[in-house]
């Protein structure tokens, strides 16, 4: 992985953070759900680095989307929206340095969605202790909300790669980290 984006990179990051904050924006889900934010976050995140492939992608990504989140006033919290967005994408990546070349790129994606989930359920844990909610009943919510968000979560992750496949195969991205051709003596240029 690489450490600096081109300008397509900045692009494509810049788009998946627009495109998470105008649906969220429009959609409004009430769906009295704790963890369905999580489907469209981790989705994106995950399209990201599956695109771009560079350390830090991800991360970058969430602090884009938590503010053009706060410009726009999509949710509650106005500045706490960047910790919002940029947490779980943060822990996807410091996790990211873990695992990069271990797994294909569906257990990454799913391992990532994860972390994600319980990063995301640390943030409400801590403000639920913030409130003045006793450690029991913070740590109960805290499980809850990991559980409730890691469905969606994995349900995102399970999308990535065919949604990926998809595009590949109608030439509108090259994924950077899925389907890399091995160097066999047939296509090994010297």
């Amino acid at each position: 992985m690489k450490l600096s984006f081109n300008l397509q990179d900045a692009l494509f990051i810049g788009f998946c953070a627009t495109l998470l904050v105008a649906i969220k924006s429009m959609m409004r889900l009430k769906l009295g759900l704790s963890g369905h934010s999580m489907l469209l976050m981790t989705f994106f995140y995950l399209i990201c680095y599956g695109v771009v492939g560079k350390k830090g992608c991800i991360t970058v990504c969430g602090l884009v989307t938590g503010i053009l989140a706060m410009m726009l006033s999509v949710g509650k919290g106005g500045p706490v929206l960047i910790i919002k967005f940029g947490l779980p994408a943060l822990a996807m990546d410091l996790t990211l340095l873990f695992i990069a070349g271990l797994f294909s790129f569906r257990w990454q994606s799913l391992i990532l969605a994860a972390t994600a989930s319980i990063a995301w359920g640390l943030k409400s844990g801590i403000g639920h202790l913030l409130a003045g909610m006793t450690l029991q009943v913070a740590l109960a919510k805290f499980g809850l909300e990991v559980v409730q968000g890691g469905f969606f979560a994995l349900i995102a992750a399970l999308l990535v790669p065919s949604v990926l496949n998809r595009l590949q195969a109608h030439d509108l991205v090259t994924p950077a980290v899925m389907n890399k051709p091995s160097q066999t003596p047939e296509n090994h240029k010297d």
